[in-house]
């Protein structure tokens, strides 16, 4: 190898353009079988850039699965303070299409396309003195970024973390978190198993965080940031749990690029159907409205109540699109005119700002030049 060819290799992190949030591809470098039927996919950037995120976010992957692409939406469990390459932790249930194929098909040297990173599910978000952290199987993952990166900056912060799982071997990151509670001064750490195994020593409380046990495990919780992630049942036991508790629940954060908790999803419901009702879209008589795909130099009509996304399907334009919720970001597009936007968190003010919405729901008020 020649000197040149090192230097290419080798760059310090100030020579090297940042994670920029648009279309990135990207190198497996490596996975690693973590708990039955859980893998960890890593990856570096294919044009050398450094990854720029907050721990607990996520990234949308585009998936060959078949001839048109799926896209996936998966917690990063990696830490942005190693910044040189990124991870996702995936659990293969038996109806995954997506995560099935990275299971059979993506292996070191194999590159994919993200999309990111996106979320608001970080505790750099909701800043405070203690945090509970509160996961049932992979919804350990944005909890295992999150403690990674204070592990990293901020060792001592207090942190009191509860991980659910069925089985002692079913826990993902088992011995890493062994041992971040051993390194981590301000960590106390807790597993909830639903069975355990005589082979494993008995390892774990034996049943679920519920109404008794989460006081006797984390007699202070009132006072603490809570961050949950898992099945949206652990959820919204969760949720309940605490509100019968009489928690200050706006302390209270979950993970949910998929689908929103009812009342949120209700409410985003309720909001679009206000905003198509202000746009026009709800009544009959509404009139259809140009739009202008440039980058597929397509022209079409939006009738009334349809999405700039719908509208780009119906006019065969391709716009990647993963949880249609206004959550994941994945459909976010520079658009010129007006549009009416009601969105879940997927987007940003500035981007805003600068031109840029989701596809998803966005509804055309005007006639629209959209970059796709």
């Amino acid at each position: 190898m020649t000197a040149a060819q090192e230097d290419s290799l080798y760059k310090h992190l100030d020579e090297m353009t940042p994670w920029d949030d648009t279309l990135q591809v990207l190198e497996c470098v490596g996975v690693v079988e973590e708990a039955p039927e859980v893998r960890t996919f890593t990856f570096r950037s294919d044009n050398q850039t450094w990854f720029r995120y907050r721990p607990g976010q996520f990234i949308t992957l585009e998936l060959p699965v078949d001839e048109e692409p799926v896209h996936r939406t998966y917690t990063l469990s990696s830490s942005p303070s190693r910044p040189f390459t990124i991870s996702v932790t995936a659990k293969a249930q038996a109806a995954s299409l997506g995560t099935r194929w990275m299971f059979d098909n993506l292996r070191p040297g194999g590159h994919i396309k993200a999309y990111g990173p996106a979320g608001s599910f970080s505790l750099h978000e909701y800043p405070a003195a203690k945090y509970l952290f509160l996961s049932a199987g992979s919804g350990v993952t944005p909890m295992m970024s999150m403690l990674r990166w204070l592990n990293d900056c901020a060792p001592w912060t207090d942190v009191a973390f509860v991980n659910c799982a069925r089985t002692p071997e079913d826990i993902i990151f088992r011995k890493e978190l062994d041992l971040l509670g051993n390194r981590m001064p301000g960590l106390s750490l807790d597993f909830l198993v639903e069975n355990r195994s005589s082979r494993d020593g008995g390892f774990g409380q034996r049943g679920r965080i519920d109404a008794v046990r989460l006081p006797l495990l984390v007699p202070d919780f009132h006072e603490r940031e809570v961050f949950c992630c898992g099945p949206e049942p652990f959820m919204r036991a969760v949720r309940e749990m605490l509100k019968a508790a009489g928690f200050d629940m706006p302390a209270y954060h979950q993970e949910s690029f998929g689908t929103p908790p009812e009342e949120s999803l209700a409410e985003a419901i309720e909001t679009s159907a206000a905003a198509a009702e202000l746009a026009g879209d709800a009544s009959p008589d509404g009139e259809a409205v140009a739009i202008r795909f440039t980058l597929s130099d397509t022209e079409t009509e939006s009738v009334p109540g349809q999405t700039v996304l719908q509208a780009a399907r119906a006019a065969g334009v391709r716009i990647p699109a993963a949880c249609e919720l206004g959550l994941c970001g994945t459909c976010k597009v520079k658009c010129s005119g007006d549009v009416e936007m009601s969105h879940n968190g997927g987007i940003l003010d500035h981007e805003i700002a600068d031109g840029l919405i989701l596809a998803c729901c966005s509804r055309p008020l005007t006639a629209l030049e959209v970059e796709a």
